[in-house]
């Protein structure tokens, strides 16, 4: 199929291998992943909450103005397909603003604008959906379910299991320096895990569908078309990947108010930064005047304000409600299973299946087969998010 295609288009081709080549050098969280989370949060709770982390971070192995150089040399008008030349100026454009993002981090507001540029910010009604979710009740901590129980070597087990599912191979690696609990590197085809922390059974239940479950799947699918931009990130893919990934918690059955809420807390420690508030003043908002426990504010802070503020974890809320009324609408969910696609390109998704430079997703999401969620009050809080 890609030959019969590459005649007919071959410049296409030629462009999309070139940025295959280059965006492989930057992916985004390789680098904005502090080395010292660990060290610098014990002299941030030693300092009584007053002192900033002062992050080090991974460096950069591109040089950023022959990467920009290399990008705008690519000449777009060659490609035939008008449709595909117009997204493909889009790819450019969206990758340009990842490499400022990449060689300003940990330089303060400059690597917060650029992030703005990438990613956005919480609207007023993104900060109201996240105060209302902030009104239900918590399940009972206490509960079984929730104490922390296994280590990342323990939780391997899980994953494996799990991976039973599908019809692929990953690797599963363990990191020191990460702000997350868990992650999917997509160029390296991993699941990394915070050796740091330790795993509740819901933690693994949610990690189990969200990692594997979407963004393994669609880590795997991405590499089967002829066309690798599906690979790598179409513009603005992260909202509806993630959107995705909790939609597969909600789906398994597996999304509880206590998660919506940790959802909602990125999203006020997002909006924190265009207040302009410190590491410290809002990890005291999110501890003091939301009673989060310090653990728990403190790695939700380091993520909105690694880098010198990465915007990126207000999404997650947002992609859900686009994903869950996508879904209600009963719309195909397997297009934006194809890769690291954007629900803003669905047309051109089947546009690009219909013409053979894709194909349709081999690796479906296994939560998506039936839909197990029994909460009721979940259920009330996603239909009634504006």
């Amino acid at each position: 199929m890609k030959d019969a295609v590459s005649i007919k288009n071959q410049k296409l081709f030629e462009i999309d291998q070139k940025i295959d080549t280059l965006v492989k050098k930057i992916e985004m969280l390789n680098y904005v992943n502090p080395n010292n989370i660990e060290t610098e949060k014990a002299k941030f709770f030693n300092s009584k909450y007053l002192t900033d982390p002062q992050f080090t971070y991974p460096k950069r192995d591109f040089d950023k103005f022959s990467l920009h150089k290399e990008f705008f040399a690519l000449k777009i008008d060659d490609i035939e397909d008008e449709r595909l030349r117009d997204f493909y100026e889009d790819i450019i454009y969206f990758y340009s603003g990842l490499i400022q993002c990449i060689e300003t981090i940990g330089k303060g507001k400059r690597f917060y604008y650029n992030s703005l540029r990438s990613f956005g910010t919480p609207t007023e009604n993104d900060v109201e959906n996240a105060k209302f979710i902030l009104h239900f009740d918590s399940e009972d901590e206490n509960s079984p379910l929730f104490q922390p129980k296994y280590s990342a070597i323990e939780s391997h087990q899980f994953f494996r299991e799990y991976s039973k599912n599908y019809d692929f191979n990953y690797a599963i690696k363990n990191s020191s320096a990460m702000g997350a609990i868990a992650m999917v590197s997509n160029t390296a085809q991993a699941l990394v895990l915070n050796e740091n922390h330790v795993f509740s059974q819901n933690e693994i239940n949610i990690l189990t569908n969200h990692e594997i479950g979407v963004h393994m799947v669609t880590t795997m699918n991405g590499m089967l078309h002829p066309l690798k931009i599906f690979s790598h990130g179409f513009p603005n893919n992260e909202e509806t990947q993630e959107g995705l990934a909790v939609f597969s918690e909600y789906m398994s059955g597996n999304l509880t108010i206590k998660r919506l809420k940790e959802l909602a807390y990125r999203v006020l420690a997002v909006d924190s930064l265009a207040k302009g508030y410190s590491f410290s003043r809002t990890f005291r908002m999110l501890h003091n005047g939301y009673d989060l426990d310090r653990e728990q504010a403190f790695y939700i802070t380091v993520r909105a304000l690694r880098g010198g503020g990465f915007t990126k974890d207000y999404l997650y809320l947002t992609g859900l409600k686009k994903i869950y009324n996508y879904h209600l609408e009963c719309k195909d969910l397997s297009l934006l299973l194809t890769g690291k696609v954007s629900l803003e390109f669905v047309d051109d998704i089947q546009y690009m299946i219909d013409n053979q430079y894709a194909i349709p997703s081999k690796h479906i999401t296994d939560s998506y087969s039936e839909n197990k969620n029994t909460n009721k009050t979940v259920d009330f809080i996603l239909k009634n998010l504006k």
